[in-house]
């Protein structure tokens, strides 16, 4: 194989594998385009060697092509975490996982296919994410539930912006709508309550509880918390 054809398959490998990144990278997801485009480059590199690394009659070129598989699956895991009660990452060690298979195939030359599953996978993470949801929405009893959740945090005069922007980083990554936020002076002379509303389709205490164990290692952050009230509505 020549020296071009070698970095031909790696930058297919390193190009594919950003593409799919580049969508982990806008929802702000810990495996964003750098990781997703390193594994899928990692295993071209792998592939090549592999396939060009060995010789003589008890050369093996798939065995370490085949480590990728139980490599990356170490590298997934680290990335699978408990927030609070919430547990966060499967999604993103799932696309790792596609993206070194990426990777793998665009190393043996398999440039079409490779694409195809780039396709696959980004189309999975951003069309299917909607069907999901839209799944999960399916009204019981003629009825269809939504949800309005107030959250509150407490805090100090002079960290009542910090917090205020903590508070907004930390619900916009929930699949709620922001729909207000206002800070007002509490009894207690020098303490403010940072109020945001959120509204959404359904009810999911995970993610709220998720915010709030975010918010609550915050030092400035003397108390936290959040109530829900769901509306029944018509279909």
């Amino acid at each position: 194989m020549s020296f071009w054809e070698v970095l031909l398959r790696l930058g297919a490998g390193v190009g594919l594998g950003a593409l799919i990144g580049v969508e982990r990278q806008y929802r702000a997801r810990m495996a964003g385009l750098r990781t997703n485009a390193l594994v899928a480059a990692g295993a071209a590199l792998f592939v090549l060697l592999s396939a060009n690394g060995f010789e003589g009659a008890t050369a093996d070129p798939t065995r370490v092509a085949a480590q990728i598989v139980s490599g990356i699956g170490f590298l997934g895991a680290g990335v699978i975490i408990r927030d609070g009660v919430n547990v966060r990452g499967l999604n993103t060690a799932a696309t790792l996982w596609c993206a070194a298979a990426v990777g793998a195939l665009a190393g043996a030359g398999m440039y079409s296919v490779a694409a195809a599953g780039t396709v696959a996978v980004v189309l999975v993470n951003v069309a299917l994410r909607a069907a999901g949801h839209a799944v999960d929405r399916v009204p019981v009893s003629g009825t269809e539930q939504s949800v309005r959740y107030v959250f509150l945090a407490h805090t100090d005069d002079a960290n009542e912006a910090h917090v205020r922007a903590l508070l907004v980083q930390a619900l916009t990554r929930t699949d709620f709508r922001l729909t207000s936020i206002a800070s007002a002076n509490t009894e207690i002379p020098g303490r403010v309550e940072v109020r945001a509303e959120l509204i959404g389709d359904e009810r999911d205490d995970r993610q709220m509880e998720s915010a709030v164990s975010r918010l609550s290692l915050e030092p400035s952050v003397t108390s936290v918390g959040w109530d829900a009230v769901e509306v029944d509505t018509e279909v």
